[in-house]
């Protein structure tokens, strides 16, 4: 990693080995709710879903012009994704299942998270058989089924990783996804430097951090774009789209 983009004891703090259970201890204790998940700010989760929509679109559906002529051909089909970091399953809902997918995934480590899931939020879903397979295990140690993904999108989750685990885990879900799949990434962005939350056991990396771990995984950006319309005072959101670089 370049010279100054870590901090020696930020780099300490995440190598604990308490790390991941802190953070399950934490998300143990979050309400099973949307307002849980997105930290007490509910009111955002349309302007996020929006943001999210716009950014996707064109990898699924092209890009028309006049007349309605295809400017850009879809990149990927609309067939399964995966949610990592779900929560109760608010993007799936929200976001995956509008934009739309046929089936998705989820992965989310705290297990009273995935009970909502099943029980409530997704029910429905679950029994139209379009929400698959609810996992609940924590990302450091999932590994997709090899060829199943047209997306995998992990977001507001990939903080609660260490380093090298993000990057371990990036190599895994380029086995899982399908040709031409991609993987798309919705985390904080820190203006400068790791920011520690020792109360969740998370890190907000900068941006040139970020894309730093995407290259070493063997990925490339093909698309970034900032989240607009969050409330001021909250950190930088960025979306990023991301191929496997021996595709290009």
């Amino acid at each position: 990693m370049p010279i100054g983009l870590k901090q020696e004891d930020n780099l300490q703090l995440m190598n604990r080995p308490d790390w991941y259970n802190n953070a399950q201890k934490y998300w143990t204790s979050v309400d099973a709710t949307v307002d849980g998940m997105l930290g007490g700010f509910a009111t955002v989760d349309p302007i996020d879903v929006k943001g999210s929509l716009g950014f996707v679109n064109e990898f699924v559906n092209g890009v028309r012009g006049a007349n309605n002529v295809m400017r850009k051909e879809p990149m990927i089909t609309n067939g399964y994704a995966c949610d990592c970091g779900a929560g109760i399953g608010r993007v799936t809902k929200n976001f995956l299942l509008k934009v739309p997918f046929q089936h998705v995934d989820l992965v989310e480590q705290a297990p009273n998270f995935v009970q909502q899931a099943k029980d409530t939020y997704l029910r429905n879903e679950i029994e139209q058989d379009i929400v698959k397979d609810v996992k609940c295990q924590g990302l450091q140690d999932f590994s997709p089924t090899e060829g199943k993904y047209d997306l995998i999108w992990c977001q507001w989750v990939l903080g609660h990783l260490t380093d090298d685990d993000l990057i371990s885990f990036f190599t895994r879900c380029m086995k899982g996804l399908k040709p031409h799949g991609l993987i798309g990434i919705k985390e904080n962005n820190s203006s400068k430097d790791y920011i520690i939350d020792e109360e969740d056991s998370s890190v907000t990396r900068p941006n040139d951090s970020l894309k730093y771990i995407f290259n070493k995984a063997g990925l490339e950006v093909i698309k970034e774009e900032i989240q607009q319309g969050l409330p001021a005072g909250l950190f930088t959101v960025r979306m990023y789209m991301l191929k496997p670089i021996q595709s290009s």
